[in-house]
Parts: structure tokens; C-alpha cells; sequence
């Protein structure tokens, strides 16, 4: 058995191809030598509990570590890893269009659902005419836009858009206003009391109980799938017997336990087959085309 954790790109992407082609090799390609997948997330004791838990099956497993979200798709695509496990399926959708490629899910991990915050309410009674704090980047004020419109606060010019701006919002329909501010700066307006839709990854570092949320999208609603994160290959690799090993692997309940862990408990395990998960992506890419 052989594990190994490569750090790339930490710094600057030479340094991350660099480091990743001196791992490449024939042995790989070919079903001999060690499964190369690609996290941001090392890190965390899931990964950990992952490796352990592929070491235990005798599978050879060399985890691949990025420092960017960019990286591991253009290493994936160039053949530097066999699999990446980092990211939604709307981050996809938003590279393939964008790099006119076609790298493919073939497995889910999980969904962590998105959550409204109002410090020292355990309700959403009185917020009508508020104005609520959300991430203003493409990706998060999409989904915290659709966030509020599932929790019956915002009403769209136009329903079902996948990623709604600002200006899809009927303001005159909506109970409340909303105030996009950088994804960092939502904590800071929860502490002030402004009631704010706050990402998970900021919930730990602001001290806030994820249990405390008011409201958060339902993840098994059509709105919360192109959130649903995923394993994801080349389209030639789809069929990698060892890759369905791993996704397999990842829905152990030892691997599992450590990602609630990770999340605070509300992480939302999700078991996906890969033709499902393409007919979401399908659908993604075609409304990023149309965007």
C-alpha cells in the first residue's frame, strides 16, 4: 500500500504543473500505478478518514492537494489526475462551458445547504422589511437569491432561474430587500443584526453555531442541485472501475461521520448516479451558454 499527499498550487500554477507532472506517469493511465485525485480540502479529517479508509481496502491512493479552485480541473484535463473531488456542479458547468471542455461527474459526495442567520432570532417571524445580507459573488448570489425565494421572502420577475441577479427580483412582490456584500463581509453584518445569508466555510471562523440558521434551501429541491458537489473525471475515464471504488468509498460510514464532523453536522449526504448528474450538468451548461 502507498499513500502519498502532493502539495500544488500553492503559489502560482508553473509550480502546481511542475509538481504535478513529475507524479504523472503510464502506470497510472493504464490501471497500474497509484489513483491521483485531486481536493482543495485536504486538510480535513475527512480526507484524512478517506485515506485510511482506501489503505485499509489496499487501494493505492496518491491525494493531490491545490492551494486555488482553478487548478485541479486544468490538472484533471491534462491528464496530471486521474479524478477531482472539490467542487459543484455548477462550478463544472461554469468551467466546461468556459474552457470548452468536457470533463464529466461520475459520482456525488454530498450538498451543504445554505442558510439564512438573524443574531438572537430562532425564527423567521418579523423580518418582513428587512434588508438581508448576501454573498455578491455570481455563484453564491445566485443560490442566496434562491435561498430567500424558496423561504417565500423574494419573488423573481421571472420563476425557476437558476441563477437570479438583483435585477430578476420583483421588488414590489418581495417581503424583504437584500444587500450583496463581499461573501467575508456577511458575518460582520450578522453581528451588527442585519440578517445575513452566510456561507458555510465563514460560519466556523465567525464562531456561529450552524444550528442557529433561520431558514436554509432544502437539498433535495431542484434549486439545490447544481450545488450538489461531485467526482469528476475525463468523459473517456468515466467508466474507471477504481474511481466507483472511491465513490463508493466516500459514502462509507467512516468517512462520512468525519464530513459531518467537518460541517458542523450539516452536511447532506447525497448519492447521485452519473447519468443524473449529467442531465443536471447538461441543463447547467446550457443556461451558462445562454447567460
Amino acid at each position: 500500500m502507498n499513500l502519498r499527499r502532493i502539495l500544488a498550487g500553492g503559489t502560482a500554477t508553473i509550480f502546481a504543473t511542475t509538481a504535478l507532472v513529475a507524479c504523472s506517469s503510464s502506470d497510472s493511465e493504464d490501471g497500474e500505478g497509484p489513483i491521483r485525485i485531486g481536493t482543495t480540502d485536504a486538510s480535513k479529517s475527512a480526507w484524512t478518514v478517506f485515506e485510511e479508509q482506501a489503505e485499509a481496502r489496499d487501494i493505492d491512493l496518491e491525494v493531490v492537494n491545490f492551494g486555488d479552485y482553478s487548478t485541479p480541473n486544468q490538472a484533471l484535463s491534462q491528464d496530471e489526475l486521474d479524478v477531482n473531488l472539490f467542487q459543484h456542479l455548477k462550478f463544472l458547468a461554469e468551467y466546461n462551458v468556459g474552457s470548452d471542455d468536457d470533463l464529466t461527474p461520475v459520482g456525488a459526495s454530498e450538498i451543504v445547504p445554505l442558510a439564512l442567520f438573524w443574531k438572537d432570532k430562532d425564527s423567521l417571524d418579523g423580518i418582513e422589511g428587512e434588508s438581508i445580507a448576501l454573498p455578491n459573488d455570481p455563484s453564491n448570489q445566485g443560490r442566496a437569491i434562491n435561498v430567500l425565494v424558496q423561504a417565500g421572502l423574494i419573488t423573481l420577475k421571472t420563476p425557476g432561474l437558476i441563477t437570479p441577479t438583483p435585477a430578476d427580483i420583483d421588488e414590489e412582490a418581495s417581503k424583504v430587500s437584500i444587500i450583496p456584500v463581499d461573501a467575508a463581509q456577511t458575518t460582520v453584518a450578522y453581528g451588527e443584526g442585519t440578517p445575513a445569508i452566510i456561507n458555510n466555510s465563514f460560519l466556523d471562523r465567525a464562531g456561529i453555531d450552524p444550528n442557529t440558521a433561520v431558514f436554509e434551501d432544502d437539498p433535495e429541491s431542484e434549486e439545490a442541485e447544481p450545488y450538489i458537489n461531485v467526482f469528476v473525471t475525463k468523459a473517456e475515464d468515466a467508466e474507471d472501475p477504481r474511481v466507483a471504488e472511491l465513490v463508493e468509498l466516500w459514502h462509507s460510514e467512516e468517512v462520512q461521520n468525519a464530513v459531518a464532523t467537518d460541517s458542523a453536522g450539516t452536511s447532506v449526504p447525497v448519492e447521485r448516479n452519473a447519468a443524473e448528474l449529467q442531465e443536471i450538468l447538461d441543463r447547467l451548461e446550457e443556461a451558462e451558454r445562454n447567460a
